[in-house]
């Protein structure tokens, strides 16, 4: 991964990886977010370990930053040899901007999510009243 893109062009390429997915018919875009971690040795702040709280990284002395990934899921090609052509990828977001971020990145999962097929149920409900309604019945 060559490295971290701004913010809007994270959301400008997770638009155009969303639109190039739905043009296909299938496929799937994974998103993952996670609390960015440093290095022990090289972050002089790092928290100390309390023998007492088995939860104390839990409560670092700065907020730490957010590290947002997308890939289209296509880790493996066919023949089970590593894709070489995989798209990834990520943003840091630091925590004045948490919420700002989060703001635009709903806007772009919910237009994603327009062309997206409602499931047909009601063949599955039938097939229930069928099996209740069974050989057995009164």
């Amino acid at each position: 991964m060559a490295g971290h893109l701004s913010a809007d062009d994270f959301f400008t390429q997770l638009a155009s990886l969303i639109e190039k997915t739905q043009h296909k018919g299938h496929g799937s875009v994974h998103l993952t977010q996670k609390r960015l971690t440093f290095d022990a040795n090289a972050a002089p702040a790092a928290p100390q370990k309390v023998a007492d709280d088995p939860l104390w990284d839990l409560q670092p002395p700065n907020p730490l930053p957010l590290i947002v990934r997308a890939t289209d899921g296509k880790s493996q090609s066919k023949d089970r040899v590593k894709n070489k052509d995989k798209v990834k990828l990520s943003t840091i977001v630091q925590p004045d901007d948490v919420e700002a971020f989060f703001g635009r990145y709903a806007e772009v999962c919910k237009a994603g999510m327009q062309s997206l097929k409602k499931r047909d149920r009601s063949k599955r409900k039938k097939d229930k009243g069928k099996k209740k309604k069974g050989p057995g019945g009164a």
